[in-house]
């Protein structure tokens, strides 16, 4: 896919086309194609041959790759500039394809379906923030119609002269007219596109946050509103963690701080949460017909990691298995989230196996704090993480736990052990292959008393190390667990 956008040209080379996509190649150039059309109504000739030498070498690569299925999309930049069509010809030819040049309902529309490709259930209001344009839309199982505002960053930018505080005349003008209201009652402001994203990144500098992943990172409204009148005040320069971003965009960021803090109190939003989902991953996701559209992005992506990396993919399935009968047996309610982590959790905890035993531990966190994954907050992560360190670290008190676990509260702490206490017990009877679990049963005798069966073909695998384990494991559970050979 080749994205034109009013800021940036960008080539993403996907696997396949599937719920949970994963990412051969990605690289974009910042051409600003949007920089001069709100002043000239044209594009700027220099932009327009960078973007061109760009767009060129993408489709080179594209063949190189051995792309079976080219999509470009040209955005508000082309479709605003009176040399727009013109400029859209040469990138048919170049690229063999047509170019879809979308309107601004349809940037709302594939924006909204980025966000809910990327989040489990998404509802609230999402916001996409190109250079050119402000997309709004309502999305609630359903989406509202949404509404595209000439308040893109570049846009922005030329409209004030370089003026901070006449942009925020011009941004508070333009939303007094807003017509879209929240689709029920989550207050929860999806922000989309790369100047909120490096934003976002900003925050996080600034409040030493755990976790460098941006996606779904979460912010009361309130203190993220008071965050970006510091930068619409003060402007970007001086902030903790502003060498992480291209000098290119830190004026375009203190413009996007400027319309963040006028949409979320012009929305009355409660919640700002960050999306590294978008226009492109919306796109694709209307591409996908009904039953994968349907399916649970972040359990897809978890079952691609144990195909890829496990030991025995089967083996992992039979963990979500044993796992789920357990903690029935056991009683321990979960969530509908909670048991979507713990499915996850089975998918990953074999994936650092090849790593030598030393650093599994490590290389599993490092995996599961930036692997790509949607539908999933940084809470659910930290649930990952936590279950997965201590499969390998154990669960004594010497583990200590990583930074990321801090994210994950109590409850979701105490069952993320738990899983990590059977993952523990689980392999030592199977050396983490498939094929022994389900004869592996745990049951209940009275109370708060249970016991693992063993059948007498397997007795040979019962020793003193899965007997502390099973100990561990009854610590965990707070019952009482024994190891019993049937038969």
């Amino acid at each position: 896919m080749i994205d034109v956008g009013s800021n940036s040209v960008r080539q993403v080379i996907y696997e396949d086309l599937t719920r949970a996509p994963s990412i051969l190649f990605n690289e974009k150039i910042l051409c600003g194609l949007g920089a001069e059309v709100s002043s000239t109504g044209r594009m700027g000739n220099d932009a327009v041959k960078r973007a061109l030498a760009a767009i060129n070498r993408f489709a080179a690569l594209g063949r190189q790759a051995g792309v079976g299925s080219t999509h470009v999309l040209a955005t508000a930049a082309v479709r605003e500039a009176k040399n727009g069509a013109a400029f859209i010809r040469k990138i048919e030819n170049t690229c063999r394809t047509p170019v879809t040049l979308l309107t601004g309902s349809m940037e709302a529309e594939y924006a909204a379906l980025g966000v809910k490709s990327g989040f489990h259930k998404p509802k609230g209001i999402v916001g996409d923030l190109g250079g050119g344009s402000l997309e709004l839309t309502g999305i609630n199982g359903q989406f509202q119609t949404g509404v595209s505002l000439p308040l893109g960053g570049l846009h922005l930018m030329n409209m004030a002269e370089g003026d901070p505080v006449a942009a925020g005349r011009i941004v508070k003008k333009v939303l007094k007219k807003v017509p879209i209201d929240w689709p029920g009652n989550s207050r929860v402001f999806y922000a989309v596109g790369g100047t909120w994203r490096s934003l976002a990144r900003l925050h996080m500098a600034q409040v030493k946050y755990p976790l460098h992943v941006v996606h779904d990172y979460r912010v009361d409204a309130a203190r993220y509103i008071r965050f970006c009148r510091k930068i619409e005040k003060n402007g970007v320069d001086n902030l903790k963690g502003i060498d992480e971003i291209s000098k290119n965009r830190r004026a375009l960021v203190h413009y996007g701080a400027i319309v963040m803090a006028n949409v979320l109190s012009r929305l009355k939003a409660q919640e700002i949460t960050t999306s590294a989902t978008g226009l492109r991953e919306g796109y694709l996701f209307s591409l996908l017909d009904e039953k994968e559209r349907g399916k649970d992005g972040l359990l897809e992506a978890a079952k691609e990691l144990s195909i890829l990396r496990a030991r025995s993919p089967e083996y992992c399935e039979e963990l979500a298995s044993w796992t789920t009968s357990a903690f029935s047996t056991l009683g321990i309610d979960e969530t509908a989230n909670e048991q979507r982590y713990r499915l996850a959790s089975c998918y990953l905890a074999d994936i650092a196996w090849r790593v030598n035993s030393d650093f599994r531990a490590e290389q599993s966190i490092g995996i599961i704090s930036n692997a790509g994954f949607g539908g999933i907050d940084h809470a659910g992560r930290g649930y990952l993480a936590i279950a997965n360190f201590h499969r390998h670290q154990g669960l004594g008190s010497k583990a200590v736990a990583p930074a990321i676990a801090s994210l994950a509260p109590s409850r979701l702490v105490e069952r993320a052990r738990l899983v990590a206490a059977m993952f523990r017990v689980l392999n030592l009877f199977s050396a983490s292959i498939s094929g022994v679990l389900p004869h592996v049963k745990l049951e209940k005798i009275s109370g708060t008393r249970f016991r693992i069966l063993v059948p007498k073909k397997l007795a040979q695998l019962v020793g003193e190390r899965i007997e502390s384990r099973v100990e561990q494991l009854a610590r965990e559970a707070r019952c009482e667990i024994q190891i019993k050979v049937a038969g």
